[in-house]
C-alpha cells in the first residue's frame, strides 16, 4: 500500500522550533523526497527536498529549515527554526520516484503546523 505519514505539527511562538517527521512505506520512500506547504488562501508551494545526499529548499526557508533523510528508518524530517508567523500552513510530505522534486507522485495527509506571534 502506497503511504506517506507525516506528523510532528503543532503550534509554536515565533522564534521557537518544530521537527516534522514523514514516515513511507517501502514503495514510497525514493530517491527524492520533499516537504510543501499549503497556508489558507495560497497554492501549494515548495518548501525543501532532498535528491539522495544532495538538497534544495526554498529562499523563504533557506537557513532556517533543514531537511534530512534516514533511510534505514524510511523517514524523512524537516527541523524548523527560527519559526515565523508566515511560516503558518499545512505542511505535506511528499515522494518524487520519477526524480521530479517539483511534481511528486505521492502526498502524505498534511500536518499543520501554526506560528503565533
Amino acid at each position: 500500500q502506497v503511504q506517506l505519514v507525516d506528523s510532528g505539527g503543532g503550534l509554536v511562538q515565533a522564534g521557537g522550533s518544530l521537527r516534522l517527521s514523514c514516515a513511507a512505506s517501502g514503495r514510497t520512500f525514493s530517491n527524492v523526497m520533499g516537504w510543501f506547504r499549503q497556508a489558507p488562501g495560497k497554492e501549494r508551494e515548495f518548501v525543501a527536498a532532498c535528491i539522495g545526499g544532495t538538497t534544495h529548499s526554498a529562499d523563504s526557508v533557506k537557513g532556517r529549515f533543514t531537511i534530512s533523510r534516514d533511510n534505514a528508518k524510511n523517514t524523512v524530517y524537516l527541523q524548523m527554526n527560527s519559526l515565523k508567523p508566515e511560516d503558518t500552513a499545512v505542511y505535506y510530505c511528499a515522494s518524487s520516484p520519477r526524480g521530479d522534486y517539483r511534481r511528486p507522485d505521492y502526498w502524505g495527509q498534511g500536518t499543520q503546523v501554526t506560528v503565533s506571534s
